[in-house]
């Protein structure tokens, strides 16, 4: 994988049903095969065969194994070092010391306990890692506490905060930053104002547990008409000028190109990222 996404909708795929993987293929820009939290213990060894067995696009596909150090790392790693696929997910990421058995893979690092977040800096330096993404439930578990999220549905402070340090940590190390998973499959306004703001924040991707999630989190990163003309008009009329310059009485600086070119990108990941 490259510092940049394929696209900007990942889907999470339980490892153990192959029936599945084509249709996620179908419909998402990136497969992560799940061989943690969406397979229960009795079926790790079928979900393994099931990578062994995959045909999917191997740039297109991450394997997301058990935590580093649990009794079902090395097994996954053994069966994955015979497939095509090198791009891994790896669960309560907590160093940037990445073990050399891995170190020809591209691993997306998934923080979501209390010691990554305090590593977080350390593992977004390392050069092994080109994503962070982070974890709500599984931080809000190892803290004792019992819901990363008020009635309302906004997050607690603890989980915004992991968010913010996330996204911090990716952008000030050049690699890519990962939006959270939003649980409430049948809640597409609230997965839709969450889209929203991780576009707006500067999320490169956000994670979608449920095929029905995906074109919600796609038309969250597709620029409006309004939006992608003004953003053209910018960079037109920076081709032509020099330093601050003014678009429809506006100041055009640094920044506001930024963000032009940004929306422009967001376009054209839309196009080429469609299934």
């Amino acid at each position: 994988m490259s510092a940049e996404p394929t696209g900007p909708v990942w889907l999470f795929c339980p490892a153990d049903r192959p029936e599945r993987f084509a249709k996620a293929a179908a419909c998402a820009d990136m497969v992560i095969l799940d061989l943690e939290d969406g397979v229960g213990e009795d079926a790790k060894s079928a979900a393994r065969e099931s990578v062994r067995e995959c045909r999917l696009d191997p740039a297109r596909t991450i394997i997301r194994t058990n935590p580093l150090g649990s009794a079902h790392f090395e097994p996954d790693i053994g069966v994955i070092e015979r497939t095509p696929f090198r791009q891994l997910m790896l669960p309560k990421a907590e160093t940037g010391d990445i073990p050399p058995i891995l170190g020809g893979y591209d691993i997306v690092a998934l923080v979501e306990t209390p010691a990554g977040v305090r590593q977080l800096d350390h593992i977004a330096r390392s050069p092994t890692v080109i994503a962070l993404m982070w974890g709500a439930e599984d931080l809000v578990a190892a803290l004792g506490g019992s819901s990363s999220r008020h009635a309302s549905g906004t997050y607690r402070d603890v989980a915004k905060h992991l968010r913010s340090a996330t996204l911090l940590a990716a952008k000030a190390h050049g690699k890519l930053a990962v939006d959270g998973v939003y649980l409430d499959i049948p809640d597409l306004d609230g997965l839709a104002a969450e889209s929203a703001d991780a576009v707006a924040s500067g999320f490169d991707i956000k994670v979608a547990l449920h095929p029905t999630q995906v074109s919600v989190i796609a038309d969250a990163y597709r620029p409006d008409l309004a939006e992608l003309d003004w953003a053209r008009r910018i960079l037109g009329a920076a081709e032509h000028s020099r330093g601050v310059f003014a678009v429809d009485g506006a100041m055009v600086d640094a920044p506001i190109l930024s963000q032009a070119r940004r929306i422009v990108a967001r376009a054209d990941g839309a196009r080429t990222g469609q299934r």
